[in-house]
């Protein structure tokens, strides 16, 4: 039986989490900065962002590294 995620550091953490605290950390307005997406600068929502980011496979991928990249 092989469990793929061992190595997998966002194993169990979900985009709203993720999200949730890049936004706390960065704020909207640094988060835009960070990646320059219109769900990040216009009128920014949680809601909008995650319905974007999980339609958009390479903004998610950005998200996910910014994170991965806050926790080194």
């Amino acid at each position: 039986m092989t469990q793929g995620h061992e190595n997998d550091p966002l194993h169990g953490i979900t985009l709203e989490a993720m999200l949730r605290v890049l936004v706390e950390e960065y704020g909207w307005e640094g988060l835009a900065d960070h990646i320059p997406v219109r769900c990040f600068m216009n009128a920014p929502s949680l809601k909008s962002s995650l319905t974007f980011l999980r339609r958009t496979p390479w903004a998610r991928t950005k998200v996910e590294a910014l994170y991965l990249g806050r926790l080194h």
